[in-house]
């Protein structure tokens, strides 16, 4: 059956990349403090249409087989799904308290939501979006990684500086751990033996022995480390150094920096092309998204877009992992 499941979804991913070979791809960017989308020609660089969708849109996500794109409004309380090739507005599901974060549990059988504002980590079911469960997890719930059984969700709270463990077929906390200030984004290495916590009141990654909970090593990385995107290898692992306007690859297997680049204007989440050329970066504070060419990692295009641009996404990205 998971064969099955797997050649449908490749079929379909060929159709998709069939299609937009004919015609020009979009990136989408979430403008959070416009609460807009911002549709750009990948071809052509250029903001082809900004449209509004909803209140505080900060991350969004394609659905498991890649049909719509979610988009996540924080503030309007409910989930918008994009047509991942046109940008359109597919249909919108409300009542989706406070979406900051979200995640499918890597089993597609939970749709987990960090509820920032609100101080809790709420549990869907994936199939419908019916509520499971409510944790309360103050403070400030962030990110969210998952062991690749989907036995535990990790979520980092940013202003009490833990992460926390959660029982996915329980929903019960089954541990926190302190870490350091403003922790962020979170990731799972390849290997599972440890969780990578980005500390973005500091200038390090947190390595983390989720078994023993224990902090085992921190790697410096730049001020405000705060967000994580795989290059698609299960080895290198991109970083976004928000108050350091720096970029870092990390090597997931001997836990180091590799290398550092500018990226200006305090960027935050990434889109990796499929062919590794291209780093899409939203900045900030600066109503930009940033592409940097990866061969000599200068910025070759600054896009204009909305105020505060945190999400990114196009369909020819990276593998995610």
């Amino acid at each position: 059956m998971e064969s099955v499941i797997y050649m449908y979804r490749l079929s379909f991913l060929m159709l998709l990349l069939f299609t937009i070979s004919a015609r020009a791809e979009i990136a989408v960017i979430l403008n959070s403090g416009d609460a807009s989308v911002s549709l750009v020609d990948t071809t052509t660089y250029q903001e082809i249409k900004r449209f509004p969708v909803g209140k505080e849109p900060h991350h969004l996500m394609a659905t498991p087989d890649d049909r719509e794109l979610i988009v996540a409004n924080a503030a309007s309380n409910d989930l918008v799904f994009l047509d991942p090739l046109t940008g359109e507005i597919l249909r919108r599901i409300p009542r989706i308290s406070d979406p900051y974060q979200i995640a499918y549990s890597p089993d597609r059988q939970w749709f987990v939501s960090a509820s920032n504002r609100l101080d809790r980590i709420d549990i869907y079911h994936a199939a419908d979006f019916k509520l499971a469960a409510r944790i309360e997890a103050p403070k400030t719930p962030s990110h969210i990684a998952f062991t690749r059984d989907s036995a535990l969700t990790f979520v980092t709270l940013q202003e009490s500086d833990e992460i926390v463990a959660i029982d996915l077929k329980t929903h019960t906390i089954q541990w926190r751990h302190k870490v350091g200030r403003q922790p962020a984004g979170i990731w799972m290495t390849p290997d599972e033996k440890h969780l990578l916590v980005a500390i973005t009141g500091e200038d390090y990654v947190e390595v983390i022995d989720w078994r023993k909970r224990e902090s085992v090593q921190k790697i410096r990385t730049g001020k405000g480390a705060h967000n994580f995107q795989a290059m698609g290898d299960g080895r290198r692992l991109l970083l976004s150094n928000r108050m350091e306007n720096t970029v870092s690859i990390l090597d997931m297997q001997s836990l180091k920096v590799m290398e550092t680049f500018r990226v200006p204007g305090g960027p935050d989440d990434m889109e990796l092309t499929r062919d590794g050329k291209e780093l899409w970066v939203t900045s900030r504070w600066t109503k930009q998204v940033q592409v940097v060419d990866m061969d000599s990692k200068k910025i070759k295009h600054s896009i204009p877009v909305g105020r505060s641009p945190h999400g990114i996404y196009f369909l020819s990205h990276a593998p995610r992992h």
